[in-house]
């Protein structure tokens, strides 16, 4: 399993809506574009859809599961993503967990690794701007 997490100072209900709302996605990730039928304005556990990549390429995607304010778990292709904001002292953590086989969790490792930690920073700053 890889795992990218950040600190903010925002708290977590803060964060909660970036992370959890497909329209507010790209304010953190801009190739994400949002979805379409994974929930609104929250995803949703079992809702199946596409996410919008770069606002052309379509992926089927299916939420899996959702713990409202703290988590929620995409599955997309062959891989796992598991989104969780917990509450630190002075902020939240934000986090990114991904899981798939050994061969594709090592590619990814290698590939959108880098891009989900450099993201995850991302989103904290954002939450706290």
């Amino acid at each position: 399993m890889l795992r990218y997490e950040a600190e903010s100072s925002a708290p977590p209900r803060v964060v909660w809506p970036l992370l959890a709302e497909p329209a507010r996605w790209h304010e953190w990730a801009p190739h994400v574009r949002g979805a379409i039928r994974l929930g609104a304005p929250e995803v949703e556990a079992g809702r199946v859809g596409v996410v919008r990549l770069a606002g052309v390429v379509p992926v089927p995607a299916r939420i899996t599961a959702k713990q409202a304010g703290r988590s929620w778990t995409w599955r997309v292709g062959a891989v796992t993503l598991h989104h969780e904001v917990r509450r630190r002292r002075g902020g939240s953590i934000v986090a990114l967990e991904i899981e798939a086989n050994g061969a594709v969790e090592a590619g990814l490792r290698a590939t959108y690794g880098p891009l989900c930690a450099l993201l995850i920073r991302r989103l904290a700053r954002r939450a706290a701007a």
